[in-house]
């Protein structure tokens, strides 16, 4: 993982303070890309150990529709406890958007209302179309991100099916480099993974373009004994049976070989 160390290393060393909506502070470096060939190894950093559990899970809950963190408390995840309201509900976030976009629009001079499931749809025109520009799904929704607990930080992607590979590019608008982003690689290699799987390609690149990449002031510690570790080798990802479609994957399905990280770094959430 020294793609993702050294964007860590440059926003730390080219960022400048900020103010933010969660009053910390931030070191700030606007517009930042890297690149993870996942034919290299799946992109899990190892300079800290990551909780997978919440990773896989927090990836099939988004893919399910689901946006009340009922469902994931109840497999032990907690990242989203704290955004949520008293019923744990938390608006129309990722995966209401993914599975059950909004739509208006006139038809024959009448309204017409009603949602598009963007991932049924893509896995469709990958199927039927698998040189299309327009393979995109969207998180971000201004008609509804006033009522949700936290606009989606990871915004849009697109994917790209190139000589056989399937490549997936994430858009995100808000990136907290240390705590954040490693969940955020893994979670959409993972994806792109999935995507692969159940279309017949192989996995190529995930492509990782950010607009806000920060570090909070309070993660400045930490950052430092991260930087200060040496990576080690990448674990494999093996999908452990043939799944035929992307809403029938399960926590099991999936092993990291080889998955030898450095001790855990904690640092607090900004909220």
């Amino acid at each position: 993982m020294h793609t993702y160390l050294t964007a860590l290393g440059a926003v730390k060393d080219l960022g400048v303070r900020s103010s933010d909506r969660t009053g910390t502070g931030t070191i700030s470096h606007f517009g930042m890309q890297c690149r993870y060939a996942l034919a290299d190894g799946f992109p899990l950093v190892t300079t800290k150990k990551l909780h997978l559990r919440s990773i896989v899970h927090e990836l099939l809950w988004f893919l399910s529709g689901d946006t009340n963190v009922s469902s994931l408390q109840k497999k032990g995840v907690s990242i989203w406890d704290e955004w949520a309201d008293a019923d744990g509900e938390l608006g129309p976030v990722y995966g209401h958007q993914w599975r059950r976009f909004p739509i208006v629009r006139e038809e024959d001079g009448r309204v017409v209302v009603g949602s598009l499931d963007q991932i049924s749809a893509l896995i469709e025109d990958i199927l039927r179309t698998p040189d299309s520009r327009r393979l995109i799904v969207s998180a971000w929704n201004p008609g509804d991100t006033d009522r949700m607990a936290l606009p989606p930080c990871h915004t849009l992607w697109q994917v790209r099916v190139l000589d056989g590979k399937l490549h997936l590019q994430l858009y995100q608008r808000s990136a907290d480099m240390f705590l954040g982003v490693p969940f955020n690689i893994a979670s959409y290699a993972l994806l792109t993974h999935m995507l692969a799987h159940v279309t017949g390609y192989v996995p190529g690149d995930f492509i990782h373009t950010i607009g806000d990449a920060h570090i909070y002031l309070n993660h400045l510690d930490q950052v430092e004994t991260q930087l200060s570790r040496d990576p080690r080798p990448l674990p494999n990802l093996r999908i452990t049976r043939q799944v035929t479609s992307i809403f029938d994957f399960q926590y099991d399905d999936f092993e990291f070989e080889g998955y030898d990280p450095a001790a855990a770094i904690k640092a607090p959430v900004a909220v």
